[in-house]
């Protein structure tokens, strides 16, 4: 498997992730809090399978989930979560920019 799929997958999993941290992390009583990462979890998802086989800048694909992993980034800040809560979704979407920023940067 290349390096990029794997990218792709990790990054789809991360937005699976998203898509269910609401009750994981235990926020899901702010509605505003939840729509957002569910959603937002699931463009990732959606957009990682969608980018797989593809690199380049040109590549849409990478670059709304790259702008997904951004959102991640803010939801804590958004929202007001905790210190820990908000260290641990900041990592999160960092990885996710780096995933999809890698996958852009790569060679065809």
């Amino acid at each position: 498997m290349k390096k990029t799929a794997v990218r792709n997958l990790l990054a789809a999993l991360i937005g699976l992730w998203f898509i269910g941290a609401p009750w994981i992390l235990g926020f899901s009583g702010h509605s505003g809090a939840v729509w957002s990462s569910m959603a937002a979890g699931f463009i990732e998802l959606v957009f990682s399978m969608l980018a797989l086989g593809k690199t380049g800048w040109g590549s849409w694909q990478h670059w709304i989930a790259f702008l997904t992993g951004v959102w991640f980034m803010m939801l804590p800040f958004v929202f007001s979560f905790g210190l820990g809560m908000t260290l641990f979704i900041l990592a999160l979407g960092v990885v996710t920019v780096l995933l999809n920023f890698y996958n852009m940067n790569e060679e065809s």
